[in-house]
């Protein structure tokens, strides 16, 4: 009788010391989920610029050989995943209709395309179908990308089409990074009060580098998506594997 009942303490506590084990390991999990996150939305910040400080945000320099031998192989590991597949376009480019405009949402456009970024670009006025309904189109458009920039002139905040796209992407993703603003010739005074809370790229300085800014800023996104996607993947695993082991304890 005396050995049953050390037994059944033996055995309570196993049971808690395995129950203390598997909250020490989901706490784990979380923190790490926590910090990939952070540290996402830091390196994304690490090269923007608050809409107070906008010169700063090109004042960017190339990196040195040799500091991030890893990062051409994880831009392309981020360019042929799943995630970024899942969404017809990595950019939706959104202009104002005046020629000057549409100029340079092309040329921006042909540098996000061009070999080695080979970007998927959503513009207007060559993708939208003819004959099909606008608003219809704008907004599977939207909806259809991973990333919206919003090239933003004084004929941006004059075109119906353009303030309702910014809604539109607003709406998808409020608050979230997936927001690129891009101004050019635009006094800090007109720059639209719903975008205020958003870093952005000034483009009136040195358009060249605002491109290069941009395309940096979408492969880290992608590279985030591969990224939260595994620690995911993993967190669920071991989840798994977690509960198998405590279904086999209970079996024994």
């Amino acid at each position: 009788m005396v050995l049953n009942k050390y037994d059944d303490t033996n055995n309570m506590h196993g049971w808690f010391q395995k129950l203390l084990k598997s909250r020490v390991s989901s706490s784990a999990q979380h923190e790490q989920e926590a910090k990939v996150t952070k540290k996402s939305a830091s390196s994304v910040n690490s090269v923007s610029a608050s809409p107070s400080s906008a010169p700063s945000f090109c004042s960017f320099s190339p990196s040195s050989p040799g500091t991030t031998p890893s990062k051409p192989v994880q831009s392309q590991s981020a360019l042929s995943s799943l995630q970024r597949w899942s969404r017809k376009y990595d950019v939706f480019v959104c202009h104002s209709s005046v020629g000057g405009d549409i100029e340079e949402a092309g040329r921006l456009v042909s540098f996000l395309e061009a070999s080695p970024r080979s970007l998927r670009c959503f513009l207007r006025h060559r993708d939208d179908c003819p004959g099909g309904a606008i608003s219809t189109e704008l907004c599977q458009a939207v909806q259809s990308s991973h990333l919206w920039a919003l090239f933003i002139t004084p004929n941006f905040l004059q075109d119906d089409w353009c303030i309702y796209m910014m809604h539109q992407a607003l709406a998808e993703g409020p608050m979230s990074s997936r927001i690129i603003p891009m101004i050019q010739n635009l006094p800090r005074s007109q720059y639209p009060q719903e975008l205020k809370f958003y870093f952005y790229i000034d483009l009136s300085r040195n358009p060249d580098q605002g491109y290069t800014l941009l395309n940096r800023t979408v492969l880290k996104y992608l590279e985030d998506l591969v990224k939260n996607e595994k620690t995911l993947d993993c967190s669920m695993d071991s989840s798994s594997n977690r509960l198998t082991e405590e279904d086999s304890s209970k079996k024994t």
